[in-house]
Formats: C-alpha cells, sequence, structure tokens
C-alpha cells in the first residue's frame, strides 16, 4: 500500500472514531444570574436568581454548546481545555466562540458536596453569565 493510500485510511478511521463516541448531552435550567465588572474593574455582585426553564446542548459532534433563550446563543468551541477536579467540583471548560464573534469561556461545573448540583458558567473576562442546569433523560 503507497503512503498516500495509508494517509487516507488513518485520516477515515479517525473521522469514523470521532463520530461514533460524539455525543449529544442535553440540559434543563432552572435560574440564571449575573456578574459584571464595574468601569473600575472590580467585580460587583451576583444579580438576583432569575427563574427560566430552557434547554442547553453540548454537542461534541458539532462542537458547539447552544443555550436556546429568547436569542439563541451559539458557543463554538475551539478547544476542550482539560478536566479540572479538586475536592469539591468537577470543571469541563470549553474556549469558545459565540455567534456574535466574541471570546469566551463556557464551563459546566458539577458540585460535588452539593448533591452534584450542576451549573453552566459563560464567561467573557468583563461579565460572567451562571445558569443552574439538570441533566435531561
Amino acid at each position: 500500500m503507497t503512503r498516500i493510500k495509508q494517509y487516507i485510511l488513518v485520516l477515515f478511521l479517525i473521522a469514523g472514531l470521532q463520530s461514533a463516541f460524539g455525543q449529544t448531552y442535553k440540559f434543563k435550567t432552572s435560574g440564571f444570574s449575573v456578574l459584571e465588572k464595574n468601569e473600575k474593574g472590580k467585580w460587583g455582585k451576583w444579580s438576583d436568581l432569575s427563574l427560566v426553564n430552557i434547554l442547553v446542548t453540548l454537542d461534541t459532534n458539532k462542537s458547539r454548546i447552544v443555550v436556546y433563550s429568547q436569542i439563541i446563543q451559539l458557543f463554538e468551541i475551539v478547544t476542550y481545555q482539560p478536566i479540572e477536579e479538586n475536592d469539591s467540583d468537577i470543571v469541563y471548560s470549553f474556549t469558545c466562540i459565540d455567534n456574535e464573534g466574541l471570546n469566551c469561556t463556557v464551563s459546566i461545573v458539577t458540585r460535588k458536596k452539593q448533591d452534584n448540583r450542576k451549573q453552566l458558567y459563560i464567561n467573557y473576562g468583563n461579565r460572567i453569565i451562571n445558569y443552574n442546569i439538570f441533566n435531561m433523560p
């Protein structure tokens, strides 16, 4: 077999494995809150929790996260960051570009000491949006 045919075969195998292992995870939100920096660059306080019931999907096949709020928020995953785990949290983070072209980090945090409660954080550096989420069957 020539080298080119071998490379093509390997590429097809890799592409097939990626689609075989890719998954879509679905979550529902129960509330959200926002934290912003003030004009001096200091973090303010979290806004009051607003109750919301919207769908969130993490699609590893398409490398994107979608928050189906009134205005759909689409996050194209650029980098899958290493999983971080400590005594209280498991954090899955993704470097993303949103549908307006802005860079952000999207994180799904599991609070181990709070009955594995899950939260979704969208961090723009000067503003953080937090959704309380739970897995959908």
